[in-house]
């Protein structure tokens, strides 16, 4: 029986050809990137569900619909998709949950996506036992659709300057909250323009004229029943967008709207009848949602990037184009290795970007066990890293998508490949939940403290800092090693140009912003090296032989490629000689040879079906021609009965100029 398990007779003959050349079990290696066997299992079995009820999620593809029609359409599959749910499904599950969303309702956002990210997570980790009992079945059942508002038309990342106010009177026991501004009014949150019937609002306290800050209050703005907003609040959509247009993001705004006492979310931080307010343990345990958030954000890029490697590394084996040698046949384009050059990196990057989410989700559900304990000891570090994390993963992730995108030609332009899709909803991470130039420089202020303690000889510093200090690293793995290099280079030159400039009688502050562009890649350096040694433990941890040499290839190309990126940072102080430089051009190209014929079957491994891929080019049979000319056809402009634009153009052949 061949090794790869999607070989199937009456495919594209040059697709089941690569097919054939798999030295591992494609099963195998999905078990090895969905989390094991029983998750593999589970996931199958769920989309044989979904498939037995196929007639329910049957739309018409969102690239021939209008705006209204898509947020139509992907409000009547979710309303389909909440019924079966309890059949077929663990809803308390959020790896059951992503599984059938990402099946059903595709990657261009639903009206419960916010509800679903950051709503009900906010509620679970920052509502006391009675705000849940009260609130958090509702929320899980849907019976209310809420989103998270934070961001305003004024403020976005800087959290500490939103203005959106909500002062407690404590004659009524309620707080009043309030948009005193044009620039408070929300802006942005997924699900507010029409769907969503609650927000949690992220306002400041205000309470005998003194302001504590931004904290959390969970509100209603519209009635449940006719959908109108509640007195008292300005809701509405915000219009289209350059991606993501199945979601209506929203304005929000409110003029002196009340709202319980208990409608302050009171896990953390309390206010009592009396005004009396109570801190947090720990400042920033409000960035619990951001942090929830950030990591599966993580895992969500990697996602489409492994969307994206699977229509292009497909299309690549279907395309032929040109001759290598005259008078040979067409060559299919993944032979070339410009190519594999475009996208393979990616594939690489895939599988790293897979394992940090692995990473961070674990750390995040550690640190909100701890949380729960009073111990908020991970938070700083967590909080940090996931800044980084966030910033340099979705810029690679749109990077390598796009790569993939062009490797396909025109055809990658077109709608019918799924990659403009793709690539806006990727690229779309890299401006909310934080911009990702403020998130590296929020990292940098982070290692600049750690360099303050090195300054001060202290030995305070956590695990993932220790390189700092040592000018030659234990790491057993040379490009490890020069990873770190790279970091602590960057690091350290970033720290010394910031302290010249105080000492020179600069403020600290306008000191570190002078040297925004060397902190933002000192930051850069920092998340990269924390993803390569992921990734080289990940490998590690792979037991069968023919994987593990799979994912040692796309190890080595990983870190070659990420290296090679930084090349004048291993040149610039004589750390790496040119010819070092050039060895690792040259393990690029060999790890490149060596993973071209597992290409196809790495990313069948991904095992993404047909109706989640969304794509003509990608097809698992690759019969990319035929369907295209399919999709084609069920371009509105090719049905009969509908306007055409001939009826203005068609008198201009008549024309006297």
């Amino acid at each position: 029986m061949p090794l790869n398990k999607l070989i199937r007779d009456g495919d594209n003959q040059d697709l089941t050809n690569e097919r054939f050349k798999s030295t591992f079990d494609t099963d195998l290696m999905a078990s090895e990137l969905r989390g094991g066997p029983e998750k593999l299992a589970r996931v199958r079995e769920l989309r044989d569900e979904i498939t037995k009820r196929g007639h329910l999620f049957e739309v018409i593809p969102s690239a021939h619909r209008t705006r209204i029609e898509r947020i139509e359409d992907v409000s009547k599959l979710t309303k389909n998709m909440m019924e079966i749910l309890p059949e077929i499904a663990d809803v308390t599950s959020n790896f059951e949950m992503i599984t059938v969303l990402r099946d059903v309702i595709g990657i261009e956002g639903f009206p419960l996506a916010i509800h679903s990210l950051m709503f009900v997570p906010t509620i679970q980790n920052q509502a006391d036992e009675e705000q849940i009992e009260l609130w958090l079945m509702d929320a899980i059942q849907g019976k209310i659709i809420g989103t998270y508002a934070q961001t305003e038309l004024g403020h976005g990342t800087n959290l500490s300057a939103i203005e959106t106010t909500a002062t407690f009177d404590p004659s009524t026991d309620q707080f009043i909250i309030h948009t005193p501004t044009t620039t408070a009014n929300k802006w942005w949150p997924g699900g507010l323009g029409s769907c969503c019937t609650h927000v949690i609002l992220v306002a400041n306290l205000i309470i005998d004229n003194k302001n504590y800050g931004p904290h959390p209050f969970f509100m209603p703005i519209r009635n449940t029943q006719t959908y109108l907003p509640i007195p008292g609040v300005r809701v509405g959509d915000i219009g289209t967008k350059m991606g993501i247009n199945c979601v209506d993001n929203g304005f929000l705004g409110f003029d002196n709207y009340r709202i319980p006492r208990r409608n302050m979310l009171m896990k953390h931080s309390k206010v009592s009848k009396n005004g009396v307010y109570t801190a947090p343990s720990h400042p920033k345990v409000g960035y619990t949602t951001m942090l929830y958030m950030r990591s599966e954000m993580i895992y969500h890029q990697s996602q489409y990037l492994a969307m994206a490697l699977i229509i292009a590394i497909r299309y690549s084996a279907v395309r032929r184009q040109g001759e290598i040698q005259a008078g040979q046949p067409e060559v299919q384009i993944i032979d070339y290795q410009t190519q594999q050059y475009r996208l393979l990196p990616g594939l690489a990057r895939c599988i790293a970007f897979i394992t940090a989410a692995e990473t961070v989700r674990s750390m995040t559900e550690n640190c909100f066990k701890g949380l729960a304990h009073g111990n908020s000891e991970l938070l700083a570090d967590l909080h940090n890293l996931s800044c980084g994390l966030k910033a340099v993963v979705t810029n690679q992730s749109s990077q390598s998508i796009d790569q993939a995108r062009q490797a396909c030609g025109g055809h990658g332009y077109s709608d019918a490949s799924y990659m403009p899709t793709l690539f806006t909803s990727a690229i779309a991470a890299c401006t909310y939940e934080g911009e990702n130039i403020v998130m590296l420089l929020q990292l940098a202020k982070y290692l600049m403290k750690a360099m303050a303690k090195i300054d001060g000889s202290s030995e305070e510093l956590g695990v993932l800092m220790q390189y700092l200090k040592n000018e030659k690293s234990s790491k057993d793995n040379e490009l490890i090693c020069h990873f770190e290099h790279i970091a602590r280079q960057r690091v350290h030159h970033a720290y010394r140009q910031m302290k010249s400039l105080e000492t020179s009688g600069i403020n600290k502050d306008v000191a570190f912003t002078s040297c925004s562009v060397d902190m933002a890649k000192a930051a850069r350096a920092h998340t990269k090296l924390f993803i390569a040694n992921g990734f080289v433990e990940r490998c590690q941890q792979v037991k069968e032989p023919e994987i593990r040499k799979v994912f040692d290839d796309l190890l080595e190309l990983y870190l070659c490629y990420e290296l090679s990126e930084m090349a004048l940072d291993l040149s610039l102080d004589g750390y790496l000689s040119s010819e070092g430089v050039y060895d690792l051009r040259h393990r690029i190209y060999e790890a490149m040879r060596r993973l071209r014929p597992n290409a196809v079957s790495i990313v069948d491994s991904f095992d993404i079906c047909d109706r989640e891929l969304r794509s003509v080019l990608g097809r698992r049979d690759g019969h990319v021609y035929e369907n295209l000319i399919k999709w084609a056809q069920m371009s509105p402009l090719n049905q009969k009965g509908l306007p055409h634009v001939e009826k203005y153009l068609k008198p201009m052949t008549n024309s006297k100029l």
